[in-house]
C-alpha cells in the first residue's frame, strides 16, 4: 500500500476515533440536554450515528491536513516578500479652485 494512502487511512481513523470522544464528551456533559433527547427517543441511535459520523468526517479532515502541514520542511525560515524596504511617499495632487458663476 502507498505511504500516503496509508497516512490517509491511519488519519481518517484517528478523526473518528477523536470524534467518538467528543461526542461522548457531550452527552457525558449533557450539552444541550442532548444525552435526554437522544436516550428518550426511540430514533436516538441513529441521531448518535449521525452526531459521531458527521463530527467524524470534520475531524478526520482536519487530523489529516493537521498531519500534512506538519510535514512540510520549514528549516529555511520564512519565504517570500521582498527583501527591498519601499520608501512610500504621498503624492501631490494638485486641484483648481474654480469661483462660482
Amino acid at each position: 500500500m502507498p505511504k500516503l494512502v496509508r497516512l490517509y487511512i491511519t488519519q481518517v481513523a484517528w478523526g473518528f476515533v477523536i470524534s467518538a470522544v467528543f461526542v461522548g464528551v457531550l452527552l457525558a456533559m449533557n450539552v444541550a440536554n442532548l444525552r435526554h433527547l437522544i436516550t428518550g427517543s426511540e430514533i436516538g441511535l441513529i441521531a448518535l450515528v449521525m452526531i459521531w459520523f458527521m463530527n467524524g468526517i470534520v475531524f478526520a479532515g482536519v487530523q489529516f491536513a493537521y498531519k500534512i502541514m506538519s510535514m512540510a520542511d520549514n528549516t529555511q525560515g520564512p519565504h517570500g516578500g521582498s527583501a527591498v524596504a519601499h520608501n512610500f511617499r504621498p503624492a501631490v495632487v494638485k486641484q483648481e479652485v474654480r469661483p462660482d458663476h
